[in-house]
């Protein structure tokens, strides 16, 4: 093979060898899950179905959760001014992770009608890992306080994960467990969702770079060889 075909094949291979990084790079999945609550009301029963949609981005060591509710859920018989109702949920832990996380958010920004639908706000809050691997999170029980009153809502149609995190402890390392089972035994250095595509990344241009520097090598050498 001539050295300019062999130049432009190893170029080829490295800048190859750079996608295949790039596309291994992990990510956080979520779906939208319907979360049927049942809520125990000052005036009784209500129910309630409502979409929620869950993120999380890496925060320090840890990760804000965020849920996003996509319907109202309950309502009250009068109506509530501003900021006189008060939102909370709980945020179940399950793959290599156990236990709840706790979320909340800002007071409604506006009065809410009687008979109305109450819209919750985003809730949030800060996990901070105890193990690492993959961590499912899972929509639990909202709370809602308001004139002296609270409104305890429970899912009660089992709802499934709303995300998946791909976690690592802090001054640990992450496991190679597969989405909702439990940490396997090896472990391998691991950095958060958003910093494993950027450190995957790097290491791709980096392979590029090498496959290019050994390319313009042998280039020279065909050159000092054929002098």
């Amino acid at each position: 093979m001539s050295y300019p075909k062999r130049t432009a094949a190893l170029a080829s291979a490295a800048a190859l060898a750079g996608s295949v990084v790039l596309l291994a790079a992990p990510a956080a999945h979520a779906d939208v899950v319907d979360v049927n609550y049942r809520c125990q009301t000052p005036i009784g029963v209500k129910s309630a179905v409502s979409p929620i949609d869950m993120t999380g981005v890496r925060s320090g060591s840890g990760y804000k959760i965020t849920m996003s509710w996509q319907k109202g859920v309950s309502s009250s018989p009068v109506e509530l001014g501003k900021g006189a109702m008060t939102p909370s949920a709980t945020v179940r832990l399950g793959g290599a992770d156990t236990g709840t996380l706790a979320v909340s958010g800002p007071a409604n920004a506006a009065a809410i009608p009687a008979n109305t639908p109450i819209k919750i706000s985003d809730l949030s809050g800060t996990y901070t890992p105890r193990k690492s691997g993959k961590v499912t999170f899972t929509p639990g029980t909202l709370v809602i306080k308001a004139l002296g009153t609270t409104t305890t809502c429970t899912p009660a149609n089992s709802p499934g994960p709303g995300l998946t995190l791909q976690v690592t402890a802090p001054g640990g390392s992450s496991s190679s467990s597969s989405s909702g089972g439990s940490p396997s035994g090896g472990q391998l250095p691991q950095t958060g969702p958003d910093d494993s595509a950027i450190a995957l990344g790097t290491l791709g241009g980096t392979v590029l770079l090498a496959g290019t520097a050994g390319a313009l090598w042998l280039t020279r050498r065909g050159q000092t060889a054929h002098r």
